[in-house]
């Protein structure tokens, strides 16, 4: 793929992010549905979902791909812990779960208010160990991704799970479909994408709020919206740029919103992470493969 074919510039800002002679690399293909890649700087590798395959996968430098866990439960959102251990979203458990050292799972929320959550489908972990997740019915749609069924929920939200007494409480409960979601740098502030466009008329955007008492949210308004596709996964490197999923491939947009650029991507993407030694290498989750290319900036420092 020709720099052209592979990059989409908006904003000259762009040039200093990405770098002309990386190429975009294939990792693996075969997955029906890959998401939720969380990369693990001490064991070098990354470990991603294949969703409607009920596996996640790993790959290892000049080791290749093997298969992490079969019989995932429908495993989605991964990420890690300030310990370091793997908490992921499933959709066949509805439930948010961690795997402990010795590989015992840990269930850390699968109601609210007594009713069983919808589908939890991406997470995040604030420096204080508070656990945030989002809940949209997708994996209760259909058989595909987890198992079909009502939901218990009256509406799709945004969860906080506390560090110290495992309480879960709903802290934005206004989406359509609440999918992913991060933290600014300084994590003053918690971006929600909102998929709701995949089967409703909505706007395809990114939301912002702030973070108070380091418990609760400001809705602060829409911060970007994705031309192509809906937004899902994203990511913010050191300099507070947004990298999101699209249709068409990554969108990053500076911290005031300005779409700055695309890096194009041969299929829909769902999710990404910064991961390598440096931090400086996007790996990214397409439909049915997962690919990777070098930037010339440093993914925000994530567990």
């Amino acid at each position: 793929m020709s720099q052209d074919a592979l990059y989409e510039i908006r904003d000259d800002r762009f040039h200093n992010l990405i770098a002309g002679s990386a190429r975009l690399e294939e990792l693996y293909s075969g997955c029906r549905w890959s998401e939720g890649p969380v990369w693990f700087s001490d064991l070098n590798c990354l470990l991603w979902s294949d969703i409607p395959n009920e596996r996640m996968m790993r790959w290892v430098p000049d080791g290749g791909v093997s298969v992490f866990r079969a019989a995932s439960n429908y495993v989605n959102g991964n990420t890690r812990d300030r310990q370091g251990r793997l908490v992921s979203c499933e959709h066949g458990g509805r439930r948010v779960t961690r795997t402990e050292p010795d590989g015992r799972i840990t269930v850390l929320a699968d109601k609210y208010q007594g009713k069983r959550l919808n589908s939890p489908n991406d997470v995040v972990v604030r420096s204080d160990g508070s656990i945030w997740f989002t809940d949209p019915s997708y994996g209760i749609m259909s058989d595909y991704e987890g198992h079909k069924a009502e939901p218990e929920q009256q509406s799709r939200n945004v969860y906080r799970i506390d560090a110290g007494t495992g309480e879960v409480e709903a802290v934005a409960t206004d989406f359509i479909q609440p999918n992913g979601l991060a933290f600014s740098p300084n994590e003053k502030q918690l971006y929600i994408a909102d998929s709701g466009s995949s089967n409703h008329d909505v706007p395809r955007h990114i939301r912002v709020f702030d973070v108070i008492d380091d418990r609760t949210l400001a809705d602060k308004g829409y911060f970007c919206s994705i031309d192509t596709g809906n937004p899902d996964g994203f990511r913010f490197d050191i300099s507070g740029n947004l990298w999101s999923s699209a249709a068409d491939g990554i969108h990053c947009f500076a911290p005031d919103g300005t779409l700055l650029g695309k890096i194009k991507v041969p299929q829909t993407v769902s999710n990404l992470t910064f991961g390598g030694p440096k931090k400086n290498r996007l790996f990214i989750t397409a439909t049915q493969s997962v690919y990777t290319i070098y930037t010339t900036t440093n993914g925000a420092q994530y567990p």
